[in-house]
């Protein structure tokens, strides 16, 4: 038996062209990795790990399992408006030396002036330590690059650190809405 459940979110926006590009920086031992098509796994899998236990996965489904991020991160891939110079993985060196993907952002351009930031991905062990915020300026530069002059994402408003993050680098809400998500119902 299923259920309805709506979820608060917020649209927000930055505008590019009166905000000031801010320098972007990794902590030691993490490096960035720009989009390349036979990376699109790669992101997917950071995409799951990111989401799969977080409020998100209720919101939207495919966050929670991994083919569902494959698709959906194929279809943001091949979408005309994608854009590469604002899509982005963060990786570190573990202790044996090998490369450990840890974050994921994409970016498309919606029309001449505006980009949508699309699922900014850290995965739980990797949070506060500035990841988030660094793929957020690196889409945002991205998007600077492209000539777009005004940024927008969404995001579920229960998630307190991604909006507080996102209003910390200078987006502002310019829409509440509700996403409607079915809940599945236990018969026992």
């Amino acid at each position: 038996m299923s259920d309805t459940q709506y979820f608060k979110r917020y649209r927000m926006e930055i505008q590019l062209d009166s905000t000031p590009a801010v320098p972007v920086s990794l902590p030691e031992g993490y490096f960035w990795s720009p989009w390349n098509e036979a990376d699109l796994e790669r992101h997917a899998f950071v995409k799951f790990r990111s989401f799969r236990d977080e409020l998100d996965s209720e919101v939207f489904s495919c966050l929670g399992d991994y083919y569902g991020c494959l698709r959906l991160m194929n279809e943001i891939a091949h979408q005309e408006a994608f854009l590469a110079p604002a899509t982005w993985l963060i990786s570190w060196i573990d202790q044996v030396h090998t490369p450990q993907d840890c974050g994921t952002i994409q970016g498309i351009a919606v029309t001449e002036q505006l980009g949508s930031i699309q699922n900014v991905g850290v995965v739980p062990e990797h949070r506060s330590i500035g990841l988030g915020r660094a793929l957020v300026l690196k889409t945002l530069e991205g998007f600077r690059q492209a000539r777009l002059k005004r940024a927008v994402l969404e995001v579920t408003a229960n998630n307190v650190s991604a909006v507080d993050l996102y209003r910390s680098i200078g987006f502002r809400v310019v829409r509440t809405m509700y996403r409607v998500a079915p809940v599945e119902e236990s018969l026992a």
